[in-house]
């Protein structure tokens, strides 16, 4: 038996992120854009800083699958209405893997970071934008449209959710 030390480990952790990197990229630069290339990189290198890095073990062809197939399912990436569209068996049978394997490494994936429609990190830009929520705020545990505050507020949620926070109100009662 064969024992690591740390070293090793590191580096073979970071040989496997970098040619994980390089198969998304080449995936998303040839049948996708830009801009998933970017989420997929983002994801490959949050699941790096992982205490136990998920693809360190197994196929990088399922992993790279499984990566594009996470940020895509959330972006609406398998419905032709949507630009870009690709289908599923698409990214399959470019990395040679298969559709059972592919979907449960990409619930892994989802789980993990809990990904889900219009997530803030993950979706694309246009889901952000075209996100039915962001004209909404939690106000006492309600719902109410932000157009419904007073423009002090309006401007506060605005300037939140510009960097990335999200905010909610109490009122004195």
């Amino acid at each position: 038996m064969i024992k690591l030390n740390f070293m090793d480990a590191k580096q073979i952790k970071q040989e496997k992120e970098q040619k994980l990197i390089e198969m998304v990229s080449a995936f998303c630069d040839e049948k996708l854009n830009k801009e998933y290339k970017n989420l997929c990189i983002v994801l490959i290198k949050k699941m790096g800083r992982k205490r136990t890095v998920p693809f360190v073990t197994g196929k990088l062809e399922i992993w790279a699958s499984a990566v594009i197939n996470a940020i895509g399912s959330i972006n609406f990436l398998f419905d032709k209405s949507f630009k870009p569209y690709i289908s599923a068996s698409d990214i399959y049978e470019y990395f040679g893997t298969k559709n059972s394997t592919v979907s449960t490494k990409a619930r892994l994936i989802k789980d993990m970071f809990n990904m889900s429609y219009y997530d803030r990190e993950f979706s694309t830009s246009y889901m952000n934008e075209s996100n039915p929520f962001n004209d909404l705020v939690m106000v006492d545990d309600l719902t109410v449209p932000i157009d419904a505050l007073p423009e002090e507020y309006q401007q506060m949620v605005r300037e939140a959710r510009a960097r990335g926070e999200d905010i909610s109100f109490r009122t004195n009662r």
